[in-house]
């Protein structure tokens, strides 16, 4: 899967942010359930917690910071082009999250990374049944990667 493009950007000065390689890595392996996909283009941007609150009161109507928000890409009538979307990661949130469920940091950050490119890709998770269906295959997904169940209580 070496034709994968990420745009990775740091609005954040934090070391501990994923690599490219990582990401890279991550993203591959949800490809690689959907090989017959094209689009293969992302941007993977780090903020702090005013722009993903910002961000998440202004499309998604909450006023708070999250851990993950896709921005998949719609291409325009009659143009086809291999842009997937953004993905917009806030390293405060998944630190917090990862510290309190007791997960490993990178462990954390590559379920994210899953989950926004699954959105990307167009799962849901608003019904039940969609919420299974996805959960479902991060698990498998995850499993790839040597990452135990994030859903495991």
């Amino acid at each position: 899967m070496n034709n994968i493009v990420i745009d990775r950007q740091a609005a954040i000065n934090e070391p501990s942010l994923p690599t490219l390689e990582q990401l890279t890595h991550w993203v591959s392996c949800v490809f690689s359930h959907h090989p017959d996909d094209e689009r293969r283009e992302l941007t993977i941007r780090f903020v702090d917690e005013a722009e993903s609150q910002a961000l998440n009161r202004d499309y998604r109507g909450k006023d708070k910071p999250t851990n993950v928000l896709s921005f998949p890409f719609e291409n325009p009538p009659g143009v086809s082009l291999p842009l997937l979307g953004d993905l917009v990661i806030c390293h405060a949130v998944v630190t917090l999250e990862a510290n309190e469920q007791q997960k490993c940091l990178e462990h954390h950050y590559a379920h994210m990374v899953v989950h926004g490119t699954l959105h990307l890709m167009g799962y849901d998770h608003v019904e039940e049944q969609e919420a299974e269906r996805m959960e479902q295959l991060e698990r498998e997904l995850l499993a790839t990667l040597d990452i135990a169940d994030p859903y495991h209580e």
